[in-house]
C-alpha cells in the first residue's frame, strides 16, 4: 500500500494537502473527503477528465473518444501519456500537472477537451470530478481503479471492479506516468481554446494510429496498443485472478 500512496502523492496529491492517512483510509474502503487531497488553497496538481456512457453520448463511443483525446494531447501538445481509470459511470483521463494551477484553469481545460473530442450535447454537460482512484462507492458496492489503457475496451459495458484493486497492480500503472511541465500545459490551453483545435466530423483523430508515421516514432504511451502477455496479466492482477496458462497440444500430438 505504501508505494501505491508514494505514487498517488507524487503525480496528484496537492503539496500541503491531507495526504498518506486519508489515502490509507480510502485505499481500505472508507469514504473520505478526495477533493481535500486534489486541492488545497484554490490550487490543483490534477486534472481528471470523464468520458461516460449517457443519454447525450449513447452510443458507447466514450472509451473511443477518450482515446482521441489522450492521444492527441500526447502527439499535438507533447504531454505525456496519462493515467487511466474506469469510474463506475465510464473512464476518466488522469492528468498531473507539475506546477499547481487554479482549481477554476483545470475546470476550463476540462471543458476544452471535452468540447474537442466530444459531441455536441455531451461536451454542453457540466462534469464533475470523480473521486481519486482506488477508491469503493458505497451505494453500489463497486471499486474505482486505475487501468491498463491497452484493457480499456474490456470495461465498455462495466466500468469497475466488483473487488478492490491490489494496491501493487495499481502502483504500476502509476509509475510511468510524468507529470506536465508548465509550458506544454499552457501551450496546450490556449491552443484548445482556438476553433480550429477540434477534429473535423468527418475525419475524426483516430485513436490508434494517430499519424502516418514509422512505428519508431509513434510514442511507447499511445492508448489503444496491443497489450502484451505482461498487460494482461497485469490487468487480471488488478481483477483479483491469478492467470493458469496451459499449453492444449493437436489432437494429432495427443498420443
Amino acid at each position: 500500500m505504501e508505494k501505491l500512496i508514494a505514487e498517488l502523492m507524487r503525480l496528484f496529491v496537492q503539496d500541503g494537502a491531507a495526504g498518506p492517512d486519508l489515502l490509507a483510509r480510502q485505499l481500505q474502503g472508507e469514504q473520505v473527503e478526495t477533493l481535500d487531497l486534489l486541492s488545497l488553497g484554490g490550487l490543483t496538481r490534477a486534472i481528471a477528465i470523464p468520458f461516460e456512457k449517457s443519454k447525450e453520448n449513447p452510443e458507447g463511443d466514450h472509451w473511443k473518444q477518450l482515446c482521441e483525446a489522450a492521444n492527441a494531447l500526447q502527439t499535438d501538445h507533447g504531454f505525456p501519456a496519462p493515467a487511466v481509470s474506469v469510474t463506475g459511470l465510464g473512464y476518466c483521463l488522469w492528468i498531473s500537472l507539475a506546477a499547481p494551477i487554479p482549481n477554476a484553469q483545470a475546470r476550463q481545460f476540462v471543458r476544452r477537451v471535452r468540447q474537442a473530442w466530444l459531441p455536441g450535447p455531451a461536451a454542453r454537460v457540466e462534469v464533475r470530478t470523480p473521486p481519486l482512484p482506488p477508491c469503493l462507492d458505497a451505494r453500489s458496492g463497486h471499486w474505482a481503479a486505475f487501468i491498463h489503457p491497452g484493457m480499456g475496451g474490456s470495461f465498455l459495458e462495466e466500468p469497475w471492479l466488483d473487488l478492490a484493486p491490489p494496491p501493487l497492480a495499481q502502483a504500476a500503472f502509476l509509475e510511468a506516468v510524468d507529470s506536465v511541465a508548465p509550458e506544454r500545459f499552457a501551450d496546450a490551453f490556449a491552443a484548445l481554446a482556438r476553433p480550429e483545435a477540434a477534429p473535423p466530423p468527418s475525419a475524426p483523430a483516430a485513436a490508434a494510429a494517430p499519424a502516418p508515421a514509422a512505428p519508431s516514432a509513434l510514442a511507447d504511451g499511445l492508448l489503444l496498443k496491443d497489450a502484451t502477455l505482461e498487460d494482461i496479466v497485469r490487468h487480471l492482477h488488478t481483477l483479483n485472478i491469478e492467470p493458469t496458462f496451459r499449453h492444449l497440444l493437436p489432437e494429432g500430438d495427443k498420443h
